[in-house]
């Protein structure tokens, strides 16, 4: 008996490097890490670019800053910044503004970089997280479609999301709370959309300790998977749906109600809907005879359609045609019914909330359109959509935020705030700080720092500007005079340049209007300015 020896083959030629770089787009994993990085690294240059210009204010990246380090160090999210400026009596918490206790996750980051850009970087990350899974919601929704048609839907799925404008403007304007909500919703749909039921409750859950009204989002996607599971076998699925439709409202009602009010809030504090009436019970009695109260409520400025035809026109109108939209309808409704103006335009962080929502419905409605099922005029109409939609967003994506990265001028800081940060060097470490909205989130970290506002104070420093206009002042005249009081009671001005002024208390004379917030506080809202409200594109 014979045993053959096999020749060994000759060892193939490396692949050229180009090739390497082809297969390696080639890969569905591959090709999700870079999409994911390439989202952390716009977001997070956004964002240090806001740092590094000094327009990144104490509202709200140093409440914030100031609230994680309480996580940090195992106790409550207490901000001097928030309760000083809006009179709540000691012990307040954040938990006592808003009630996002999930915002103790990101408290590790502090143990690494005791700073407040590592809020910055963790809602890079965050935003970041959300890749992967709109390429998985992406595979579901076009399982029935051509692999190669797949691929590609989830492609550029992940890229529109990865630089999405609602994203960059969140990022923009510094670290919110509702960062967790972006890939917390995601998940929630991704999984439903698996039915991975254990796992879209966890996400529900987490979501309503994001923010005390995302309840409500939970409760319509609770809606929708009733809709989608009634004519199913899928008990789970509307079990699920049951337990979300009633959980979600109930954990926004005792959030709001009870516990909210116990970390030291104000019941009905952030009630902007005095147009429909006094609270909750008061809008359901005044509908009841007046249901076009609504309608009046929703048009009554001209800046409330726009901002309608802005978030679903840029995508086609795609996600009207999904039921999924039906979970932005309660954070849709609380801006448009709202009669705050900072809740009408695109400026803020808002938008950030329903980017997951209205980019899952329209991909899901893409989905269908795209089934090899279809008739091919359906499916090319289809792509054509899908394309248009994609190049709108990308588009809109590059004025809105893109751009400022190119833009040299944009990563320096004015001479005004400048000025500030020259300022801010000059104060010890553990002084008592009144301080200017854009420099107090450099002085978190080292200071006892409160916002400069209508309010004397008494701290042994001021830090504020003379001639531009800063939050919450409504002219620069009011800052002026603010130094003046403060010149004529026992300050001494150490320092001045391009309208900065850092004064120094010398004694202990009063100053006229001198207050500290003391257990019977009542916390007042700030009047928001006449020229807020008019533009879409600005705050």
């Amino acid at each position: 008996m014979t045993t053959q020896t096999a020749t060994p083959s000759p060892p193939r030629a490396a692949a050229p490097a180009t090739r390497r770089a082809v297969d390696a787009l080639r890969s569905p994993a591959r090709r999700t890490v870079l999409l994911g990085v390439l989202c952390f690294t716009v977001m997070c240059a956004i964002g240090m670019q806001g740092w590094i210009s000094v327009s990144l204010g104490g509202f709200d990246l140093g409440i914030f800053d100031q609230g994680t380090r309480g996580y940090a160090h195992f106790g409550l999210p207490v901000s001097t910044l928030k309760s000083y400026h809006h009179e709540f009596p000691p012990g307040f918490s954040l938990l006592g503004d808003h009630f996002s206790p999930v915002l103790a996750l990101i408290a590790p980051l502090y143990w690494i970089w005791d700073d407040p850009r590592s809020l910055i970087i963790g809602q890079a990350l965050l935003f970041a997280l959300g890749v992967p899974l709109i390429r998985r919601i992406a595979a579901h929704a076009f399982a029935a479609a051509q692999p190669r048609t797949a691929r590609r839907a989830a492609d550029v799925a992940g890229l529109v999301y990865a630089l999405g404008w609602p994203l960059l403007v969140a990022s923009r304007v510094g670290f919110h709370e509702v960062a967790f909500a972006v890939p917390l919703t995601l998940l929630m749909l991704e999984r439903g959309l698996a039915r991975r039921y254990g796992t879209v409750v966890l996400a529900a859950v987490l979501l309503c300790c994001t923010k005390e009204d995302m309840g409500l989002m939970v409760g319509a996607y609770g809606l929708v998977l009733l809709l989608r599971t009634r004519r199913t076998e899928d008990r789970a699925g509307r079990f699920t749906g049951l337990g979300l439709l009633l959980g979600g409202p109930i954990a926004s009602a005792v959030a709001i109600t009870w516990l909210i009010p116990a970390m030291g809030g104000e019941p009905g504090y952030y009630w902007n809907y005095d147009a429909l009436g006094a609270d909750g019970g008061d809008v359901l009695k005044h509908l009841l005879h007046n249901p076009f109260l609504l309608v009046q409520a929703a048009f009554d400025q001209p800046l409330k359609p726009l901002l309608l035809l802005w978030l679903f026109g840029t995508l086609f109108l795609l996600p009207l045609r999904s039921a999924t939209v039906l979970c932005a309808v309660p954070l849709l409704a609380e801006r448009i019914l709202s009669s705050n103006p900072n809740h009408w335009s695109i400026a803020r962080h808002y938008d950030s909330m329903l980017w997951p929502i209205l980019l899952t419905a329209a991909i899901e409605v893409l989905g269908r359109m795209s089934s090899a099922e279809r008739p091919a005029r359906t499916v090319r109409r289809a792509r054509l959509l899908g394309l248009g939609a994609a190049g709108v967003a990308l588009v809109a994506a590059v004025p809105i935020g893109l751009v400022q990265l190119a833009v040299p001028s944009s990563w320096e800081p004015r001479a005004s705030e400048a000025a500030l940060v020259r300022a801010a060097a000059l104060i010890p470490d553990g002084a008592s700080v009144e301080a200017d909205n854009q420099i107090a989130p450099r002085l978190t970290a080292r200071t006892d720092v409160v916002l400069v506002d209508g309010t004397p104070r008494g701290r042994e420093y001021v830090l504020t500007r003379s001639d531009k206009r800063s939050f919450p002042f409504k002219t620069d005249k009011e800052q002026a005079d603010r130094i003046q009081l403060l010149l004529a009671h026992g300050y001494r001005q150490l320092w001045a340049e391009d309208g900065v002024v850092l004064l120094h208390r010398e004694g202990d004379e009063p100053v006229p209007g001198e207050h500290v917030p003391g257990p019977g506080s009542k916390p007042v809202q700030d009047e928001v300015p006449s020229d807020v409200g008019h533009n879409l594109f600005r705050g």
